[in-house]
């Protein structure tokens, strides 16, 4: 091989690695670079930033296509993806059996796909020097519909006699579903007197700026605002474990561990950019899941999840 020859493939790749993450394989994607068209998403804000990322690393070389990411919730997307309106579905929670339905009702097909790990950091403002755990009967007699809990003294004696603000998910986020049915024993029985919201940053700002605060949300915005927050080991029976890449992935840091998903359109996987992209967030899941505060699966996941895609008629 001529030295031309090697300084100019050496030049390429550079190139390529400029532009942000690569297909991890050794097989070339199709139409790289001819892309073009546009893909809907919407749904968790928990998710997001996974999905996000993974957008932005793809339009870098695939700048033609555009890519729309809402932060609707998880049943905001659902509703939105069962009627056909979105390409895939970013989800912190399995699709439930209504919105199966409404699928099979509309003629929507779909794949869902596994891409990450995630906690649900319980957090408190830092200047909250009295909670050093929280109980999963604690955290119950808080949030429960009909609370009577008002104040941090009544959570727990010897408390400060001081008014306690909520900060929660709106009823349509995914990680609202899964702590109420987890924490309170049924999905979406909550008490309804707290500031929630559906973006989780709202969230953050309300608790930062809250010296009397609780919330709750998904781990990976505790990670990227931990300076201006404080997180609260959960004690589920076996003693207060806070959330981190281990315990999250051992499920020690229970029962608020869990999967994450996105659902993709059949129909929309069969046009180019749709199932490029889809595919470049299998092979480069795992790397920017972690680089955005979450826990990724094993490689193993998203190999196969890759097959899967590949497999599809």
């Amino acid at each position: 091989m001529k030295q031309t020859s090697i300084i100019g493939i050496i030049a390429a790749l550079l190139i390529v690695a400029a532009g942000g993450y690569w297909w991890m394989t050794n097989q070339q994607a199709p139409n790289i670079g001819k892309l073009s068209g546009t893909i809907e998403i919407d749904g968790s804000s928990t998710v997001f930033p996974i999905t996000q990322a993974v957008a932005e690393e793809f339009q870098k070389i695939n700048p033609d296509v555009k890519i729309n990411v809402g932060i609707s919730g998880t049943g905001g997307g659902f509703k939105r993806f069962t009627k056909g309106e979105t390409d895939i579905s970013d989800a912190s929670r399995p699709i439930s059996t209504s919105e199966v339905d409404l699928a099979k009702t509309n003629k929507i097909s779909y794949i869902e796909l596994k891409i990450a790990l995630d906690g649900i950091a319980v957090v408190v403002h830092p200047k909250n020097t009295w909670v050093d755990y929280l109980t999963t009967t604690e955290l119950k007699k808080i949030w429960q519909a009909n609370s009577t809990v008002t104040k941090w003294s009544d959570v727990r004696a010897g408390w400060p006699d001081q008014p306690i603000h909520l900060y929660g998910p709106g009823t349509d986020s995914g990680t609202f579903d899964y702590f109420t049915e987890v924490i309170n024993g049924k999905t979406k029985s909550s008490r309804a007197d707290f500031t929630a919201s559906e973006d989780d940053n709202i969230l953050v700002q309300g608790i930062s700026g809250d010296p009397n605060s609780l919330g709750y949300f998904g781990y990976a915005y505790y990670i990227e605002n931990k300076a201006k927050l404080k997180d609260v080991p959960i004690d589920s029976g076996s003693g207060p474990v806070a959330p981190n890449d281990s315990t999250i992935t051992s499920n020690t840091y229970k029962p608020l561990s869990r999967p994450l998903f996105i659902y993709v359109n059949s129909a929309s996987l069969k046009r180019a950019e749709v199932k490029a992209f889809v595919e470049f967030y299998m092979v480069n899941g795992e790397a920017l899941v972690h680089e955005v505060g979450y826990t990724p699966l094993s490689a193993q996941v998203y190999k196969d999840n890759l097959s899967t895609i590949k497999n599809l008629p």
